[in-house]
């Protein structure tokens, strides 16, 4: 069971990261890449907030936790593509943009990572004093 999940929250994920470089692609032409470091942004985010808050949740199953954390944001980000990006970057003289895209990507995906694991043990503090 747990395959099929991780699979299926892949391939969700997968295509939530195409479209998110369709829609960013239309609307930034820079040479930043910005498509990439959005996901991994966001993806640094929700695998924070998933793993601080999700396993606690009883009537969730384990497989599921798993499917969301390495399925659905597993395949939604992209570590090779940002290395790709930044080696292109470098091969193209743009180095100052290099150095900042991997330091915006380190300093950017631990705070992002930080944040929702907060949020996420914080909203469980606050379901148990709700219960209470």
């Amino acid at each position: 069971m747990i395959y099929v999940v991780v699979g299926l929250a892949g391939i969700v994920g997968a295509l939530l990261r195409y479209y998110l470089g369709l829609f960013v692609g239309a609307l930034w032409n820079g040479l930043f890449p910005l498509a990439t470091w959005l996901a991994n942004i966001i993806g640094c985010f929700a695998l924070g907030w998933l793993t601080a808050y999700l396993p606690r949740l009883r009537n969730l199953p384990p497989y599921v936790v798993t499917g969301l954390g390495t399925g659905l944001v597993g395949s939604f980000t992209t570590f090779s593509t940002f290395s790709v990006e930044t080696i292109q970057l470098l091969h193209t003289s743009h180095l100052e943009l290099a150095l900042f895209y991997v330091f915006l990507s380190m300093c950017g995906g631990l705070l992002m990572a930080w944040i929702g694991f907060r949020l996420g043990h914080g909203r469980l503090h606050a379901q148990k004093e709700a219960a209470e």
